[in-house]
């Protein structure tokens, strides 16, 4: 097969996996008026078990068992799947409680928050015009404070937590489905037993709403795994300059629905805030696609 061919491929699987995170605040909102934590917990468990029948259907058996003889692999992992519970709860929640356009701020300072992780934590060194968008990205954070009264906190814990999460699977270095299948498994007991205490005193609201919420509710575990398949299709096909642009699609969208579909307010302040950060992501990825190709040519 052609390389065209197969660039064409991976972008349309690109597109799938970032088109369908985007989207993911319209699927959320179908499980109201189940609380985040509970969505988070039924989450978890059917992604164990879509992905465990991913792991048995691809004979990746022997990739999670060379996990658990790998004690740095697992302790590494242990602290990826706290990191990915918290940032999915946090998302979960920020969309049921119309925080929709903060989410999307979110992922949009993301990739600027895992910059400033790999100078302080792997003590890496940014160049001129990194700073120069740091700084940007550092001055609407200060500007949405001001609009909030407080710092926009969904935001920054899910740049935060999905930041700390990517640093943790570098270190980790294992492949995404096998990775995801043991995080989700490391939590599922606290998740089954967060369900089974809701079914007991009576507080669970699977089933409880009609045979399509519960299906939208097992079906989380597609959810999951759909774009996270589409993910690692594009990754394999598609050069660093093309899927570092294409990881804004998904902000965009959940900007988008936050603004047109739900409403939610933005006030000019805010506005501003958001123009300082597109500011800060057009220097940030016109830098970095220049330092690729210098890199490549030299």
């Amino acid at each position: 097969m052609s390389q065209s061919r197969e660039s064409s491929r991976g972008l349309a699987y690109g597109l799938g996996a970032y088109g369908l995170w985007g989207f993911f605040p319209l699927y959320w909102k179908l499980l109201h008026p189940s609380g985040a934590l509970e969505i988070l917990a039924h989450r978890i468990v059917w992604s164990v078990l879509v992905l465990g029948i991913l792991v048995l259907l691809t004979h990746r058996q022997g990739q999670l068992r060379g996990i658990l003889r790998d004690r740095r692999k697992t302790a590494l992992l242990v602290i990826a799947a706290t990191f990915v519970s918290i940032n999915w709860g946090t998302y979960i929640y920020g969309v049921n409680h119309d925080r929709i356009v903060e989410t999307a701020l979110g992922y949009f300072i993301n990739p600027l928050v895992t910059v400033g992780l790999g100078v302080v934590v792997l003590g890496e060194r940014l160049r001129p015009l990194q700073w120069v968008s740091m700084g940007l990205a550092l001055v609407a954070v200060l500007v949405l404070t001001f609009d909030y009264g407080h710092p926009p906190w969904i935001a920054l814990t899910l740049a935060f937590s999905f930041g700390l999460y990517a640093l943790v699977k570098k270190r980790a270095s294992v492949q995404a489905i096998e990775s995801l299948t043991f995080e989700t498994s490391l939590v599922a007991p606290l998740a089954i037993g967060f369900l089974v205490y809701l079914a007991a005193t009576g507080r669970s609201t699977f089933g409880a709403f009609g045979v399509d919420h519960a299906l939208f509710m097992a079906g989380t575990g597609i959810a999951t795994a759909v774009p996270l398949l589409l993910f690692g299709a594009a990754a394999i096909r598609l050069p660093l300059t093309v899927i570092g642009p294409l990881q804004y699609l998904a902000p965009i969208i959940q900007f988008s629905i936050g603004l047109v579909i739900f409403h939610e307010p933005m006030t000019h302040v805010r506005w501003i805030g958001f123009i300082l950060v597109w500011m800060a992501l057009v220097i940030f990825t016109v830098e970095a696609v220049s330092h690729y190709r210098r890199v490549r040519v030299g």
